[in-house]
C-alpha cells in the first residue's frame, strides 16, 4: 500500500508566526530610524542659534549692546526660521545690572515631526551656555 504523500508549502500557523515577528522587527526598526532623524535635524537649530550668535556678537563689538533679530539681519524681529524650516528662533535681549542690551538668550523651538525630540528647545546665551529644555536621550543635544 502506498503511503499518501504529504501536500508542500506552509501552513497557516507557520505563516502566521513568520509574520508576527516580522511586525515586531518592523516596529523596532521604525523607532530606531525615527530617533536617529531626530538626532540628523538637530544640527539644523544648532546652526540657526550658532548663526543668530555670531551677528549678535558682531552688532556688540560695533555698538555695545545686542539687539533683535530684524536688527542683526534677520527679515522679522520676533523669529527666525532655520535653513531646512525644522526650527524657529527668537532672541530675547536682556537687562543686566539696570544696562538694557547687556545680555540675550536665544532659543530656537522645534516645529513640525522635530517637535516630537526628546532634546527639546535648544538655547544659547551671550555667556556661550548651550542648553536644552528636554532630556538628554538620544545622542548630545547640543
Amino acid at each position: 500500500m502506498k503511503m499518501p504523500r504529504r501536500a508542500a508549502g506552509f501552513t497557516l500557523l507557520e505563516l502566521m508566526v513568520v509574520l508576527v515577528v516580522m511586525a515586531i522587527l518592523a516596529a523596532l526598526a521604525f523607532t530606531s530610524y525615527a530617533r536617529y532623524g531626530f538626532r540628523a535635524r538637530r544640527p539644523d537649530g544648532q546652526k540657526l542659534l550658532l548663526a543668530i550668535g555670531n551677528a549678535e556678537e558682531r552688532y556688540y563689538a560695533l555698538h555695545n549692546i545686542y539687539a533683535d533679530l530684524a536688527t542683526i539681519g534677520y527679515a522679522s524681529t520676533t523669529t527666525a526660521t532655520s535653513d531646512s524650516g525644522y526650527y524657529t528662533a527668537s532672541v530675547t535681549v536682556g537687562t543686566v545690572n539696570a544696562l538694557a542690551g547687556q545680555g540675550y538668550t536665544a532659543t530656537a523651538v522645534p516645529v513640525g515631526n522635530q517637535a516630537r525630540d526628546v532634546c527639546g528647545s535648544l538655547t544659547l546665551t551671550d555667556t556661550g551656555v548651550r542648553s536644552q529644555t528636554g532630556t538628554i536621550g538620544n545622542g548630545n543635544c547640543w
